[in-house]
């Protein structure tokens, strides 16, 4: 073999290498590690069962009576600091999968309790205010995804009550069925899906998730030009931490 026709063969090699290998450095040693899903800080070390009815698993111990009762809990919960809510979607770049994660901290809204029944809820964050660990990705995201110029505002509104049961021990876990209206990019749907709370230090923090399939909103596929792949479907996700108004 000649060297020349060597040198080539080494080159395209080479290149191939880079193709493959170069996205796999760049996510896996260069570009940090994905977010942790949002859960409450003691969910790690509970298995809470979900159930409509409500299924309660003790938490770590925490400041706080230990007994709460329908009487602490009634009345106007709104949204404070330590809340977040954004997506996480599942993408493929350049054959590599990876997981993208916008969030904000930007939430407002409040929460309604009447004796042991959750009556009212609403929540919603500013749009252009969920960002990502990339800049390409929030232009597309605030662009042609989510058009926030037009749509600058998601939604969340309880549409059922929620029958709380006997009211948990302060740091105890309790799974609820939640029903609302969710609305996205200018388009409201009816949704379904379980959330977690509980009461600690005087604050009711509650956390979940929302699967959304992007053509049930009109959101453009975040599919880009080849070079990122994603599916057709993200989670909505959101840990939210009220205080007594």
């Amino acid at each position: 073999m000649s060297r020349p026709l060597r040198w080539i063969i080494g080159v395209v090699v080479v290149l191939a290498v880079l193709a493959v290998g170069g996205p796999f450095l760049y996510i896996h040693f260069f570009n940090g590690s994905t977010p942790a899903a949002l859960t409450l800080p003691t969910a790690a070390s509970s298995a809470a069962a979900s159930s409509t009815a409500g299924s309660s698993t003790a938490g770590s111990s925490t400041a706080g009576p230990s007994t709460v009762t329908s009487s602490t809990v009634a009345g106007t919960w709104t949204v404070t600091t330590g809340s977040a809510v954004g997506y996480r979607v599942n993408e493929v770049l350049l054959g590599q999968n990876t997981t993208a994660v916008g969030r904000s901290s930007d939430v407002t809204g409040h929460l309604t309790i009447d004796g042991s029944t959750a009556t009212a809820a609403t929540f919603s964050v500013p749009m252009d205010t969920i960002h990502s660990d990339k800049s390409q990705r929030d232009a597309q995201f605030d662009g042609r995804i989510m058009n926030v110029s037009q749509y600058p505002t998601g939604t969340f509104a309880l549409t059922q009550p929620i029958d709380l049961g006997t009211i948990p021990a302060n740091g105890t876990i309790k799974d609820y069925a939640a029903h609302g209206n969710l609305t996205l990019h200018g388009t409201t749907k009816a949704v379904t899906f379980t959330l977690a709370a509980e009461i600690k230090n005087g604050q009711i923090e509650v956390q979940g998730d929302i699967p959304v399939l992007f053509s049930d909103y009109s959101i453009q596929n975040p599919s880009f030009a080849g070079f990122v792949t994603t599916q057709d479907h993200g989670t909505l996700e959101f840990l939210l931490v009220l205080a007594h108004a």
